[in-house]
């Protein structure tokens, strides 16, 4: 029962983000009958299965609340904003009622009860949701129930059966149309006990074969309470391409219908037996030579006929399973040691002298595709949209919108974007804290929007999309922006920045991730834009991305979250500088190149920039930005590499020399040493020697913060 109840508690999950879902369509205005019966089944399936198990606050809930989503389906309430008020938050509380009841814990009725009494005020009728609640949900008691008979096909009153002698006999036609005998004979076994003779007489000696002839025949002995109509149904689709003879055995019909029940039971089991005996195997041809060979009764039988196909337009569901994380995870490091094995091979026949042309050389590249594509499919088994994470967030915006009196919406965008699984739980927080400050701060009262021309209602967008091989998830409002006058007097009052620095608008933006600030003066249950920031930011840092802040004066501000994809195997260009190997990603990377002594410019004392088809790009100097070295290389004499960030802006890289491309395995630095600034993560090479992967993009932007050089400490977006 433990095993039973877990699976119930996994599937509840599921019923509630296709409630949520549903929901949310009909709050937008989108409430046709099949979102409505959607939201209606989901319901109604936490009760059947919560009564199971004896949840009685969580059947006794859903039930009053499946009776109301009937009134919705059935016309008798409209979903109006004011009636999926209260069903959204009928939906917030039976999620907590799930959860409290996987955990062992209980609800205090003081939540819920209220939502039951809005129920009851909804109702237009007596029988409504007042007298729902009287009318206690059916007590469940268990069904015992006997398989011995289970696989048996429906029993028609024996007195109704008939025998039926069919000949088949296929034409060569029946193959070049692609039908298949075997499948005939599965869909006939379907309207009773049959028994089959296979015919292979006609077939000639094997220099004397045609690939393309049907040489076998068959007799069958069915019995049916079906007519001779419904055996002939099941040929219509070859009608033509075979001869077809049905007779109908009287005198069988007549013995069965006067025999007594114990032999008719015996008649029954011989049928089974004479079946099993010699009607097992069934000869039928080969679908890629159309020749014949064997196939097994069974196996025909579990493939759907062509008549089957095509009277059933509705595509089956694509069957799944739940496997645990901790096994999944373990198949992907296991791949992770298979391609650094594969390297390791690599680097030995590279010793070994072997020709690119070699047998060997040829089977190690198809060894690493075939690697590759395992990799590729392993990571894509951890994957998950984002769409689960983003529908919890709109309960956070409801909840935050009714604490402060204000009036917001969520809108989501690109709910179908894939990351880890490991990573849908992490963000739930920072996310969390992001939206309850976008409302809090973010958006203005009713009345300042009016006063500034704007919708009552605010806007609180999430999106998530892939760019440059990284997930991008971003938080944005439509409300009145950063107040930067003020972020720049609170930070000089708490001692966070000189009174005389000179901040451009984006350092003052980033000032509110520093620890300590906050422009509120009270604190409440809900953070001012500001508190707790750092935490986000370290959050964000701990799963190896970055934030950044755009903002607009009464246009709204955006948070932008940039997240690496937790691969396993990253395409990466390994690179030396200062004696070091390191790996850039290829996804950064946009060319690579030498500069002639035309295309080098100073800019000022210590930076220079590369002049390139009419613009000119920063160089950024590797060795000395992660100080391998303190003297700034020669460009003419290094390898410059042209590298775009997440924003779209380009910058060169300099080192020393390209030395290969090839897939990496991905180890963090974080869970086996610690976070190391500019630097991703860690891989092993061919030869055993430990190799970093460059972050890019905080190598870039940490360029810059240094070219500045700033005599103060502020906080930065990545």
């Amino acid at each position: 029962m433990a095993a039973i109840k877990q699976t119930f508690f996994q599937e509840c999950e599921e019923q509630l983000v296709e409630l949520e879902a549903g929901l949310l369509e009909m709050n937008e205005g989108n409430a046709d009958a099949e979102t409505v019966n959607a939201v209606f089944r989901a319901v109604h399936s936490i009760k059947g299965g919560a009564g199971a198990f004896k949840l009685d606050d969580l059947v006794r809930f859903a039930h009053i609340f499946e009776t109301t989503l009937d009134q919705v389906r059935a016309g008798q309430l409209a979903p109006t904003p004011e009636v999926m008020k209260t069903v959204l938050r009928a939906a917030d509380i039976l999620a907590d009622l799930v959860a409290a009841a996987r955990d062992g814990k209980q609800v205090d009725e003081a939540a819920w009860l209220p939502v039951l009494d809005e129920f009851r005020a909804l109702s237009d009728d007596s029988q409504g949701a007042s007298g729902a609640e009287e009318e206690a949900p059916p007590d469940f008691q268990p069904v015992l129930m006997a398989f011995d008979d289970f696989d048996a096909p429906d029993a028609a009153p024996m007195e109704a059966l008939r025998t039926f002698t069919i000949h088949f006999k296929p034409k060569r036609e029946l193959y070049a149309n692609a039908n298949e005998s075997l499948l005939l004979l599965r869909e006939l076994g379907r309207l009773g006990d049959m028994t089959v003779a296979c015919d292979a007489s006609s077939l000639p000696l094997l220099h004397d074969l045609d690939p393309d002839g049907a040489y076998f025949s068959w007799t069958i002995e069915l019995a049916t309470a079906k007519d001779e109509a419904a055996i002939r149904e099941v040929f219509e689709f070859v009608d033509g391409d075979c001869d077809l003879a049905i007779d109908c055995a009287a005198e069988k019909s007549d013995a069965v219908e006067s025999a007594p029940e114990s032999d008719v039971a015996a008649l029954i089991q011989r049928v089974k037996v004479e079946m099993s005996a010699e009607s097992r195997t069934a000869v039928a041809p080969d679908a890629s030579s159309n020749s014949a060979a064997p196939v097994p009764l069974e196996q025909a039988a579990s493939a759907p006929s062509k008549a089957e196909a095509a009277k059933n337009d509705i595509a089956p569901p694509a069957a799944t399973i739940r496997v645990e994380f901790e096994r999944v995870d373990r198949l992907i490091n296991l791949v992770g040691e298979l391609v650094i094995n594969q390297a390791m091979l690599s680097q030995r026949i590279i010793e070994a002298g072997f020709a690119s042309a070699s047998a060997v050389t040829v089977g190690l590249d198809e060894l690493e595709q075939l690697t590759r594509e395992i990799q590729e499919s392993v990571m894509a088994i951890r994957a998950q949209p984002v769409k689960s994470l983003f529908q919890r967030m709109s309960r956070i915006v409801r909840e935050v919108a009714e604490a402060t009196s204000k009036s917001a919406r969520l809108k989501t965008d690109g709910e179908g974007t894939e990351i880890d699984k490991t990573l849908v739980e992490r963000l739930a927080d920072p996310l969390t804290h992001l939206i309850r400050n976008a409302i809090d701060h973010g958006l203005e009262s009713e009345q300042e929007r009016a006063a500034a021309g704007k919708p009552a209602e605010g806007i609180v967008r999430l999106s998530a999309a892939h760019r440059s091989g990284r997930v991008v998830i971003e938080v944005a409002d439509d409300g009145a922006g950063i107040n930067r006058p003020r972020v720049r007097d609170v930070a000089i009052r708490k001692g966070l920045i000189p009174a005389d620095a000179q901040l451009s608008e984006s350092e003052i933006d980033n000032l509110i991730f520093l620890p300590g600030f906050s422009t509120v003066s009270a604190v409440s249950n809900i953070s001012g834009r500001g508190v707790g920031m750092d935490v986000v930011k370290r959050s964000i840092q701990a799963l190896g991305g970055r934030i950044s802040i755009a903002s607009r004066p009464g246009k709204g501000s955006t948070f932008t979250m940039s997240l690496p994809l937790p691969l396993a195997v990253l395409d990466g260009m390994l690179v030396a500088t200062s004696g070091q190997t390191l790996v850039v990603p290829l996804t950064a990377i946009v060319e690579t190149l030498r500069p002639k002594p035309g295309d080098i410019h100073a800019l000022g004392a210590a930076a220079s920039v590369l002049a390139i088809r009419e613009s000119f790009v920063p160089i950024v100097d590797v060795g000395r930005g992660l100080g391998f070295r303190t003297t700034p290389a020669d460009p003419l004499s290094s390898v410059i590499i042209l590298v775009e960030t997440e924003g779209g802006a380009r910058n060169a890289l300099l080192v020393d020399a390209i030395q290969d491309q090839r897939q990496v395995v991905i180890k963090s630095l974080e869970a086996n040493y610690c976070h190391v600034p500019d630097i991703a993560a860690a891989t092993i090479l061919g030869d055993g020697r430990v190799a970093l992967i460059l972050d890019v993009d905080s190598l870039v932007a940490r360029s810059r913060g240094d070219a500045a050089a700033p005599d103060f400490q502020y906080a930065e977006a990545g």
